[in-house]
């Protein structure tokens, strides 16, 4: 469960909600007094972040794209043709 320790202490503090709340989003809009949409965006992105530490194994420069779509900087579309030119010129 190393994913869990890389992540920033606040994401670490909203999945020990999520699990104190048996998983309602419900219950975490009521603790962080957000909406329900609110919620679910976090925890997406927390997914996502969660899902790049697991993938470590892939190329740096490709983390640091998805990095940028997980914090807004650059659109998903962009991204994926970024990596798809940037694989094309690997080859």
């Amino acid at each position: 469960m190393d994913w869990f320790l890389e992540l920033e202490r606040e994401d670490q503090e909203f999945i020990k909600q999520l699990v104190k709340s048996s998983g309602s989003l419900k219950e975490l809009a009521k603790i962080y007094t957000v909406s329900y949409p609110t919620v679910r965006v976090r925890l997406d992105k927390i997914i996502q972040r969660i899902s790049l530490i697991e993938q470590q194994k892939e190329s740096s420069f490709e983390t640091k794209i998805m990095e940028m779509v997980i914090n807004d900087e650059l659109s998903l579309h962009l991204a994926k043709k970024i990596i798809e030119n940037y694989q094309e010129e690997k080859k």
